[in-house]
C-alpha cells in the first residue's frame, strides 16, 4: 500500500473518530474516481436546472465548515433547500440554496445573513472563485478597512491607470477610476 494512502485513511479515520465528518470513502481505482467527480459535478448543474440557485464560495475553519448549512437550513425552513460541499483540506465550502424561482424575501434571510456569519466564525466571504463584481463592496466582511485601504493603495502603484480587473476585488467607492 503506498505511503499516501496509508495517510490518507488515517486523516479520513481520525476525522472520523474526532466527529469532523461522519463517513467518507476513498475511489480504489480511476473509474471510480471519474465516478465520484461525476457526481461532485453534477450537482451545480442539477440545481440550475431545479430553478433559482443563490452560489457562496466560502472559506471557513474546517470544524466550523457545515455549521452554516445547518444553520441555513433551520433558518430558511421548507422555502428552500440548502446544499453544501466543498474541500476539507482548505475549508472551502461551496454554499448551494435552492428555490423553485428568485424570491426578494428568500434573498434577505439570506443576505447579508451569510457574510455576518461568516465574518463572526472568522471566515473569508471569498474562497477559491474571488470577489468578482459581485461581491467586491463586501470585502469589509473578511477584511478590515485598513487592510482594503493597503490593497487599494498597492492596485494603485502597479495599475495607475485602473484597467486590470476594474472594480473586481476592491470596493467600488474606494477606486478613483470612475
Amino acid at each position: 500500500m503506498d505511503v499516501c494512502r496509508e495517510k490518507i485513511e488515517a486523516f479520513l479515520l481520525r476525522s472520523m473518530e474526532d466527529g469532523l465528518i461522519s463517513d467518507g470513502v476513498l475511489a480504489q481505482d480511476i473509474n471510480q474516481a471519474s465516478s465520484f467527480w461525476r457526481i461532485r459535478e453534477g450537482v451545480p448543474e442539477a440545481l440550475m436546472k431545479a430553478g433559482a440557485v443563490y452560489k457562496y464560495d466560502l472559506s471557513l475553519p474546517v470544524e466550523k465548515m457545515y455549521d452554516l448549512v445547518e444553520e441555513m437550513r433551520l433558518r430558511l425552513g421548507q422555502t428552500a433547500k440548502v446544499i453544501g460541499y466543498g474541500h476539507l483540506g482548505d475549508g472551502n465550502l461551496h454554499l448551494n440554496i435552492s428555490a423553485p424561482q428568485y424570491n426578494d424575501a428568500i434573498f434577505a434571510q439570506i443576505e447579508p445573513y451569510v457574510y455576518e456569519w461568516t465574518s463572526k466564525h472568522r471566515g473569508s466571504i471569498s474562497a477559491e472563485h474571488g470577489l468578482g463584481l459581485m461581491k467586491a463592496n463586501k470585502i469589509f466582511y473578511s477584511k478590515s478597512p485598513g487592510t482594503v485601504q493597503v490593497m487599494g493603495s498597492i492596485k494603485k502603484l502597479l495599475d495607475p491607470n485602473g484597467i486590470l480587473n476594474p472594480y473586481k476585488v476592491l470596493p467600488y467607492l474606494l477606486s478613483s477610476y470612475h
